[in-house]
């Protein structure tokens, strides 16, 4: 990812390069009505290009480190219940549950609707 990176960054600059190479000429541009600010083309361009770039790298850049912070907070939890787990003596050990009281069946053996019986009868 570096690499394509880099590429699209040379080819921007090589961009910015030929354009001003054949485009070195003086203009003037009017700011107010009383101020008139003289340059050349490209000097134009190159502003206007990272007045465009600066505030979305700048967005890019506040999302990345809140992305960030909630990875690492994630998996500062994620490690301390990992250990919390780990140290804890009751995690692993079946939980015994309290034998069930015998129900009384009501129904008659021959009923379909009584519960199964073992062959004990019990």
């Amino acid at each position: 990812m570096q690499i394509v990176r880099t590429i699209v960054w040379v080819l921007i600059l090589f961009g910015i390069l030929a354009f001003s190479f054949f485009n070195w000429d003086t203009v003037e541009v009017t700011l107010w009505e009383n101020m008139v600010l003289e340059t050349k083309i490209p000097a134009l361009v190159i502003i206007a290009f990272l007045l465009g770039l600066a505030p979305m790298w700048l967005y890019h850049r506040s999302v990345k480190w809140s992305l960030s912070r909630r990875i690492r907070s994630l998996e500062n939890a994620a490690k301390s219940n990992a250990l919390a787990q780990r140290h804890d003596p009751t995690v692993g050990k079946p939980v015994e549950k309290p034998a069930d009281k015998p129900t009384e069946s009501s129904g008659k053996p021959g009923d379909t609707l009584a519960p199964a019986t073992d062959a004990d009868g019990e």
